[in-house]
C-alpha cells in the first residue's frame, strides 16, 4: 500500500510503500510522547525507506534525542532521527540507523486512509506518563518496554501484510 502523508502546514509531502500499515502501536515512551503523543503515545507504521518519496525536503529538520544509560549514567543520542517540518512543528517519521531499510511514519502525518487494527499492541507503558488513561480493547496486548513481535511479524500473524507493490 502506498501511504502518502504530509505535516499541517503542507509545506512537506512525502509518500512511501508499505506491506504494514495498520495503525495499531502505540508507544507511551517520553520521547514519543514528548515530541509526537497529543494523547499520550505516538502511533508508528512501517514503510520502506528505498520508496520514500519528499516534497518540501528543505522543510525538515531532524531531531535525535539524549538518552541516559540507568546503569552508567553516560548520556548519548538516539539511534533514532525523528524528522519534523521545522515550520509547522508536525511530526513525520522515524528513521533509525538500526534498520536502515525501514522508515516509520507517524500515523498522524498520514493523509491516506488507514485500516483499522483488529487488536492494538501498547507499549514501553513504564514510560507512561500518569496522566494517561489506557483504553484498552479485549484483544490488546500490553508491555512495560517493548515487545519481541515486530510490526512485520505483528502484521503476519494476524494476516494483513499487503502485497501491493504500487510505485
Amino acid at each position: 500500500m502506498r501511504l502518502k502523508g504530509s505535516c499541517h502546514c503542507r509545506a512537506v509531502r512525502f509518500s512511501v510503500r508499505s506491506a504494514h500499515p495498520y495503525p495499531y502501536n502505540l508507544c507511551y515512551c517520553s520521547i514519543c510522547r514528548k515530541t509526537a503523543g497529543s494523547g499520550g503515545y505516538a502511533i508508528n507504521l512501517s514503510g520502506e525507506f528505498e520508496t520514500l518519496n519528499v516534497e518540501g525536503r528543505d522543510h525538515i529538520t531532524v531531531y535525535r534525542a539524549r538518552r541516559r544509560d540507568e546503569e552508567t549514567g553516560e548520556e548519548t543520542l538516539s539511534h533514532c532521527e525523528r524528522s519534523f517540518c521545522r515550520l509547522c512543528g508536525s511530526n513525520l517519521w522515524v528513521w533509525s540507523s538500526m534498520w536502515p531499510e525501514l522508515l516509520h511514519p507517524f500515523a498522524s502525518a498520514v493523509d491516506s486512509p488507514l485500516p483499522r487494527p483488529p487488536e492494538r499492541t501498547h507499549l514501553m507503558l513504564g514510560s507512561r506518563a500518569d496522566w494517561v488513561q489506557l483504553r484498552t480493547d479485549p484483544r490488546d496486548r500490553m508491555y512495560d518496554a517493548y515487545p519481541e513481535e515486530s510490526i512485520a511479524q505483528w502484521h503476519r500473524r494476524l494476516g494483513l501484510e499487503t502485497q501491493d507493490r504500487e510505485q
